[in-house]
């Protein structure tokens, strides 16, 4: 169980069908390390994690922040689309935050 006592001996398929909306630290960082886990890329990754349902963005992010770091990257479209959503504001925390930790 490791220093937070986390279950990472399950599987994405166990866990889907009784997964569920959960807010909790508990509820929700070991199904989005499970998913990162079972990833092969940064997109395989983040779909395992929204494929859980519950509180999937939640699952996404944290998924997603792992997968980034492992992987190194995030595929140009995704990358593109982002920074076309995002407003001028926080499109200028990435770029700044981008710069002082790249990868």
């Amino acid at each position: 169980a490791g220093r937070f006592g986390y279950n990472l001996d399950q599987t994405l398929d166990k866990l889907r069908p009784f997964y569920s909306f959960d807010v909790s630290c508990i509820g929700t960082v070991p199904p989005a390390i499970i998913a990162f886990l079972e990833s092969k890329d940064y997109e395989d990754a983040v779909r395992k994690a929204v494929s859980l349902g519950g509180d999937s963005d939640t699952l996404a992010c944290i998924t997603g922040a792992i997968a980034h770091a492992f992987y190194k990257q995030v595929p140009r479209e995704a990358e593109e689309r982002v920074r076309q959503m995002l407003p001028s504001d926080l499109l200028m925390v990435l770029e700044r935050f981008s710069a002082r930790y790249p990868l």
